[in-house]
């Protein structure tokens, strides 16, 4: 049993108590922003923006550039989302839960492809370009911009981008010894999943026209 321990939590020796207390509180919330959402209640936004400004923080002082940038766009987003989700189309009705169009996919695509070239161009400027993990999470970088762009626009396809994401974050974060946050990217995968189904099943009961 130590040996397991050790092998999952071993890492944490090196960090500061303030730090592993910081991670612990940032998972909370941030485990709680995608129950919220799952859920489609407002509070996804608030919980998430807790997190987010912990992770920056965290990820500024562990020299994680794309990671810490993901989550400064997060916080910008998560301040927008709550602006969309709380935006009335009418007197009685919020922004509703729809499939992307043509030129939101569009933008997916563009999104997407800025991302990578923006996250490269910090890695080669501050030559951190040297290691595998910097593909791996350019890669990601770009799938959770395109994810939280979509949640903030409350349309469906977001929980795709974050499935794929978080299977791809959860040997990531483990392997740059984080095993809270890795742990934290299995419960994302599993309630992402579920949050699908939900988005799905709340649009074929309600659909609307994107």
């Amino acid at each position: 049993m130590s040996q397991i321990f050790e092998f999952l939590f071993g890492q944490y020796s090196e960090y500061s108590t303030l730090h592993i207390v910081l991670e612990i509180i940032a998972v909370f919330f941030g485990v709680a922003s995608v129950f919220f959402a799952w859920f489609n209640k407002i509070w996804v936004y608030p919980t998430g923006i807790i997190s987010t400004a912990i992770y920056v923080y965290l990820l500024f002082k562990w020299s994680l550039l794309g990671d810490m940038m993901i989550n400064g766009y997060y916080f910008i987003m998560s301040i927008y989302g709550w602006y969309v989700w709380t935006r009335k189309i009418d007197e009685t009705h919020v922004t509703p839960i729809s499939r992307t169009n043509r030129m939101e996919k569009l933008v997916q695509v563009l999104i997407f492809v800025a991302a990578i070239i923006f996250v490269y161009s910090v890695y080669i400027t501050f030559d951190k370009w040297n290691d595998w993990t910097a593909y791996v999470d350019t890669l990601t970088t770009a799938i959770f911009f395109v994810g939280m762009w979509l949640m903030a626009r409350r349309k469906i396809e977001n929980w795709i981008f974050w499935i794929v994401g978080d299977l791809i974050s959860i040997p990531l974060y483990f392997y740059k010894g984080f095993t809270f946050t890795s742990f934290q990217y299995v419960l994302f995968t599993i309630m992402a999943i579920f949050g699908y189904l939900a988005w799905k099943k709340s649009i074929d009961s309600n659909p609307v026209i994107a």
